[in-house]
């Protein structure tokens, strides 16, 4: 095999007023090079990882990454995950599995890639597993505030599955599956099956409801943004892709779409081998880019273990194609709610050409309190992130605003009492002269606070108190 050489580049001259060039002096370098743990973002999970799940021992790269291979060996049930892992976990810990998804309020589904990047030597302690799989003995009491479409998703939809909110903007949920679906997802009053918890509203893939939705969005001239989510825009098929994209990019009023999946992240494989459904979707980036409209995708990292040399290439892919992806993260108690691992995040997204957007402050969100993080975290977390990399790809953090104020920059709370971890926002473009409070989690609060929320009418009195003392701010 022929090697390469380096042709080193012949040295600089430097011109000096009225003389012979100077010789170039050394450079004097102001800083100390960082440690090799500051480039740690650089390194990616390569080579058959998944090898080491006993089921996958012999899976070869080429299955692997066959999106439909992963779909198909998708863990549902505890029993699935037994035969995957093996002898990896305890017997303890897969009763406590087999509590925790019979618990949970939203339906399990995890793909062998994500089940691969578990540290099963430490599964209670892993921020995938933490994620993904529910586990009883971790499950605390859900906040007394809580509602199960705590978003107000619903009441902001003039029909089903089109939340519209925002003036020129709008939410479409074509549907309510996902490639894998997540403990925490905000929209478990919808997605995935009923389960013993929850019995889930239908949004499931249907022409007519499509077609109320598109009338509607042709009906208002000041919508101009459109998000396209679910569930997943992953699980559509690619001539739906390229329906409701070309059906939105032929309204004069569309400006900008937004399809929206996790699929990146968990199941990197689909923008590697499913070509149709990539080929359909490019299509839709590129007739918009000639239309002058903006179609991009927007997906959801929330630790950087989930970012490997597979999604490099997924990215790659898509790079190629000219096609602009974003980032949105929820931030998790033992998931990224550090500082070492929220910048180790964000900078390995940049590396892999995904722009940080958001993170979001884990919305009140029914059976996974153990997640939830106060709003001090995100404030201390976007100081120390603020600086370690370019503006552009620093997230806004951010409070959805529970009672549907929508997304409020996090510092910009009219009131916030640590003490009973009430935060008060308002929304003057959304929904003007209304009040939108956020709850810490009661386990994060002192005991005396605590005991304050067990007790209705004291309940009642710290939120009355927070939103007077809210109205003294506001401007």
């Amino acid at each position: 095999m022929a090697t390469s050489s380096i042709v080193s580049p012949s040295p600089v001259s430097l011109p000096v007023l009225g003389g012979a060039p100077a010789a170039a002096e050394a450079i004097v370098h102001k800083k100390a090079p960082v440690a090799a743990e500051a480039l740690a973002y650089k390194n990616l999970q390569s080579g058959p990882f998944w090898q080491a799940i006993p089921a996958y021992k012999d899976v070869d790269e080429t299955t692997f990454l066959d999106h439909n291979w992963q779909a198909k060996h998708s863990i549902t049930r505890v029993d699935k995950l037994l035969a995957a892992v093996q002898d990896l976990v305890s017997p303890e810990f897969l009763r406590d599995a087999e509590e925790g998804f019979k618990r949970a309020p939203m339906s399990v589904r995890v793909s062998p890639y994500m089940l691969s990047l578990i540290d099963w030597s430490n599964p209670y302690e892993d921020p995938t597993r933490i994620q993904f799989l529910p586990l009883a003995s971790q499950v605390l009491g859900d906040h007394p505030m809580l509602h199960l479409d705590t978003l107000h998703e619903q009441e902001d939809a003039p029909v089903a599955g089109l939340t519209h909110r925002y003036t020129d903007k709008a939410l479409f949920l074509p549907l309510d599956t996902c490639p894998v679906y997540c403990r925490f997802c905000t929209r478990s009053y919808a997605v995935g099956v009923d389960t013993e918890e929850v019995e889930k509203i239908s949004l499931k893939a249907n022409d007519d409801r499509w077609k109320r939705a598109y009338q509607y969005i042709a009906e208002r001239p000041e919508l101009e943004d459109i998000v396209i989510s679910g569930g997943d825009a992953y699980q559509l098929r690619a001539a739906q892709i390229e329906e409701i994209g070309n059906t939105l990019l032929d309204m004069p009023n569309v400006r900008r779409m937004r399809f929206a999946t996790k699929g990146l992240a968990v199941m990197p494989q689909k923008i590697l081998t499913d070509n149709a459904w990539f080929d359909a979707f490019t299509r839709v980036v590129e007739r918009g880019r000639k239309l002058h409209k903006d179609v991009v995708l927007h997906t959801h990292f929330n630790h950087p273990n989930e970012i490997t040399e597979i999604t490099q290439a997924a990215m790659n892919r898509l790079f190629e194609r000219g096609v602009y992806v974003r980032n949105q993260t929820v931030l998790q108690r033992r998931v990224n709610d550090d500082v070492a691992t929220m910048t180790k995040l964000v900078k390995r997204l940049a590396h892999i050409n995904v722009h940080p957007y958001y993170v979001y402050v884990h919305d009140l969100v029914k059976g996974v309190e153990d997640l939830r993080t106060s709003v001090d975290t995100a404030l201390m977390l976007e100081k120390h992130v603020r600086g370690t990399t370019a503006g552009f790809n620093t997230p806004m953090f951010v409070v959805d605003a529970p009672g549907g104020g929508g997304k409020r920059d996090a510092h910009s709370y009219e009131y916030y009492d640590r003490e009973t971890g009430i935060s008060v926002y308002t929304a003057p473009s959304v929904k003007p002269g209304q009040h939108f409070l956020y709850f810490d989690p009661l386990h994060q609060l002192s005991t005396f606070s605590q005991r304050r929320w067990h007790d209705e009418g004291e309940r009642e009195r710290m939120i009355n108190d927070a939103i007077a003392k809210a109205k003294q701010h506001i401007r």
